[in-house]
């Protein structure tokens, strides 16, 4: 299942993607027009309710099948939304978590021994083909990063290694977009990858059911159609299973907890010079088994 959220009629709701027709299985229509399905009012309540939410979807699905034409959004009469629209923590990331991305920010010397982890402020996440804002009166370093993102669905404390993807609701795509310039002058992460709009991520949720292995997943990035990044999650230096164990080491993890898990190389900052976004650039992020995250720069 993929699950998305959106805003139809100026209303901010969610639902499924609908695989015969990719148009929007509307879930808050059937809230709102069925009794008899037990289905939250949002995305963020039904991960919370893992396995009974997924269930419940799927037993709506095949019960509206000859009526789902009443509660089909088409998908481009919306605004796409983050699935998650309104984290209420800030998104946590991995940085430099492969090789070839450490290397050509730096050397083998930065190449990480231990889970490197900052932060993006929530107020930064936007959706699906909403424009990034350049932010040109603050700075002129505006650069994309690809990346696979984990979605939290159990949470819990000091998880072990072998129990970590228990824990996954799903995966979606994450354009960590970062300022450069503001991340070199303050000498640390937060600012310069938390201005707003710099956290687009969508399209959609894929149920973690749907990925066989995300740590082996393609993954390329586009700007202007030209490839920039082009890698697989199995060249993560530490996995997914590692980085929620590590997290999760005296800190309490919970549902709707969003982790970026690095990005690979092919940064605007790696090339030499570098290519930095501008107004108008089209950045497109592939997954395998997930979708494509589109965003305009303006």
């Amino acid at each position: 299942m993929k699950f998305v959220s959106f805003e139809w009629n100026g209303i901010e709701q969610y639902g499924v993607i609908d695989e015969q027709t990719n148009d929007i299985l509307n879930l808050s229509s059937v809230v709102e027009n069925k009794e008899n399905f037990s289905l939250p009012l949002t995305l963020i309540e039904g991960i919370k309710q893992g396995d009974s939410f997924v269930a419940e979807v799927d037993r709506a699905l095949r019960k509206l099948e000859k009526e789902k034409e009443t509660f089909l959004v088409k998908s481009d009469s919306i605004t796409w939304l983050s699935p998650i629209p309104h984290p209420t923590k800030n998104i946590m990331c991995v940085g430099k978590n492969y090789r070839d991305h450490a290397i050509e920010m730096g050397s083998e010397a930065d190449i990480p021994e231990h889970v490197m982890v900052f932060t993006k402020a929530p107020t930064a996440v936007t959706g699906h083909l909403s424009p990034i804002d350049a932010h040109s009166e603050i700075t002129n370093e505006l650069d994309y990063e690809g990346e696979l993102a984990v979605v939290i669905g159990v949470g819990g404390k000091n998880i072990k290694r072998e129990n970590a993807l228990q824990h996954v609701f799903g995966y979606t795509i994450l354009n960590d977009i970062t300022a450069r310039d503001l991340q070199d002058r303050h000498k640390q992460f937060f600012i310069g990858k938390s201005l707003d709009t710099s956290c687009p991520i969508g399209p959609w949720i894929v149920h973690h059911s749907q990925i066989n292995n995300a740590n082996q997943l393609n993954i390329t990035t586009k700007v202007n159609n030209e490839i920039r990044q082009n890698s697989n999650t199995k060249h993560f230096i530490f996995p997914i299973e590692e980085i929620i164990s590590t997290l999760s080491k005296g800190m309490t993890l919970e549902p709707g907890d969003i982790i970026a898990t690095g990005t690979p190389a092919g940064v605007g900052k790696g090339f030499k010079p570098p290519i930095f976004l501008k107004k108008d650039d089209v950045i497109e992020i592939s997954i395998e088994g997930i979708g494509t995250l589109t965003n305009k720069v303006q």
